[in-house]
């Protein structure tokens, strides 16, 4: 087998993929702090149609040369915005119409292999902090959680690696 070229996989340029529809679903950083994660989430979302980044509390925004380290230009791809906290973005996400589902393991969560989405639903999933998860004020406030099963004795993923898993999801059910 032959890799293919760059030139071979016929990818748009940032005006074209403006005009690409995108998913209903809005990815929100709870307190992000790695700005390498956050351009990873950039890079992701772009690749999987995501429709906005919500930046939120300490999450860094672009341009940052640590984000576009990651994102290799999806910071320019993705729309996204800044919140000063988290509830504050998810306020106004819900007042939109969003599902907000924190991607955390919370009492109640649904197993992401149980997890139908719905057509027709705008989804915001919240990530939270590479250390404390999501934070609980916005645990208490979420309609839904979504955890990855796992069997390792860790229990754990680094946030970017979560957001992969679930925007393929996303992406796998909505498309």
């Amino acid at each position: 087998m032959r890799k293919l070229l760059n030139e071979e996989l016929g990818r748009p340029t940032v005006e074209e993929y403006a005009l690409v529809d995108k998913l209903p679903v809005v990815v929100v950083l709870d307190n992000v702090r790695s700005a390498q994660n956050v351009g990873s989430f950039f890079r992701t979302a772009d690749a999987f149609g995501i429709s906005h980044i919500a930046l939120c509390g300490i999450s860094c925004t672009p341009p940052n040369r640590e984000i576009h380290k990651t994102a290799l230009g999806a910071e320019m791809s993705v729309a996204w915005s800044y919140y000063p906290t988290t509830l504050e973005c998810i306020a106004q996400l819900r007042q939109e119409g969003y599902r907000i589902v924190a991607v955390e393991q919370i009492e109640g969560s649904t197993m992401l292999d149980s997890f139908r989405a719905e057509q027709g639903t705008k989804y915001a999933l919240v990530f939270g902090n590479e250390v404390e998860g999501v934070d609980q004020a916005v645990a208490d406030i979420v309609d839904d959680a979504i955890e990855i099963p796992q069997v390792g004795i860790k229990h754990s993923l680094n946030v970017s690696v979560s957001a992969g898993v679930l925007m393929w999801e996303m992406f796998r059910q909505l498309q």
